[in-house]
């Protein structure tokens, strides 16, 4: 089966005004602007108000990629929404966002695969336009992951951050431009290094749950860095290599903004140079399933993604998952400030 080339056309991002800086955190927490920075690269994050959710941030997103693109939510086929923290179980963030931005009664999911999921969420849409089964496909990536931080943990509260960023997905109008390819997997042996334990059916809410802080974010961050230091580097050959490219060929290097020291391991280990990686940590922190899509619209705003270039996006978090994303970009799309 004879398979369209899929574009990324055009992207959109929004982030919350609240800025918390590393210095307000040591304010309550054991820590320091220059523990926090050596560790991770983070000095500060954007944090949503009381009220608002990750289908508000994300329906922002969604609409700038849709001015950006020049269409309206009516022409969407289908719209896909990875997130870590959703507004609730069910039903879906993506219901939610497709009321706020006016796409009535277009197909709308969520998808779950935590900080990898926007990833997963492309390779999602690309086989929906890949088959014809849709012309436009909508990925949003939309977290307020603080609202499920324990802010009396040093080991997540400093990491963490929300925001939102969107693309839309459609026929490219050659094979020389578009996605060439994806790597995904996940290592179910590391369930329990990142988690939410409790809130779900295994262990619903209780008085004990709640007490016992199981509704926040558990992670054990050394297993966690080891996994996606060596992950990044083997799904990123892999991606390369079915796609019969090569490292010095990437324009430009995207991984998730989880950690600085494991971006630079990563970078360091596939002999990719600094000055073509890309990296917004140190003013967002960990935005999970946004982080990639802010990266793309800023790299765009700042003249480091154009026509033509070779982009490398690599993702992977909790499950233990992972995922790669090879991109021949053209024209990115996005609102001019």
């Amino acid at each position: 089966m004879k398979h369209r080339p899929v574009k990324i056309s055009a992207v959109g991002t929004h982030i919350p005004a609240r800025v918390v800086t590393n210095d307000d955190l040591s304010l309550t927490l054991d820590t320091s602007d220059e523990w926090i920075s050596t560790r991770s690269g983070i000095r500060e994050r954007r944090i949503v108000e009381n009220g608002e959710a990750a289908s508000d941030l994300g329906a922002v997103a969604a609409s700038r990629a849709l001015e950006a693109a020049g269409i309206d939510a009516a022409d969407l086929d289908l719209i896909i929404v990875a997130s870590l923290s959703p507004d609730m179980l069910f039903p879906s963030t993506a219901s939610f966002i497709s009321a706020k931005i006016g796409a009535d009664g277009t197909p709308a999911f969520d998808l779950s695969a935590a900080c990898t999921g926007f990833i997963y969420a492309l390779a999602t849409g690309n086989a929906f336009v890949a088959s014809g089964q849709a012309d436009r496909v909508l990925v949003v990536g939309a977290e307020a992951v603080s609202k499920m931080i324990d802010w009396t943990d040093r080991g997540t509260a400093v990491l963490f951050g929300d925001g939102a960023g969107a693309v839309l997905l459609e026929p490219a109008d050659s094979r020389d431009e578009g996605i060439i390819g994806f790597d995904l997997g996940n290592d179910p042996s590391g369930t329990e290094m990142l988690q939410l334990p409790a809130g779900g059916s295994r262990n619903p809410a209780t008085e004990e749950t709640v007490s016992a802080r199981q509704h926040f974010i558990k992670m054990n961050g050394r297993e966690v860095f080891k996994f996606a230091a060596r992950v990044i580097e083997s799904s990123a050959r892999k991606v390369l290599d079915r796609s019969g490219c090569k490292i010095g060929d990437v324009d430009l290097f995207v991984p998730h903004q989880a950690n600085i020291r494991i971006i630079d391991a990563a970078a360091r280990k596939l002999g990719i140079p600094p000055e073509r990686v890309f990296s917004n940590l140190e003013r967002y922190g960990n935005t999970s399933c946004a982080s990639i899509p802010l990266c793309l619209e800023e790299a765009a705003a700042g003249g480091r993604i154009t026509s033509g270039d070779l982009v490398l996006m690599v993702g992977f978090g909790a499950g233990l998952a992972w995922g790669s994303c090879l991109v021949r970009f053209g024209d990115l799309q996005r609102i001019q400030e």
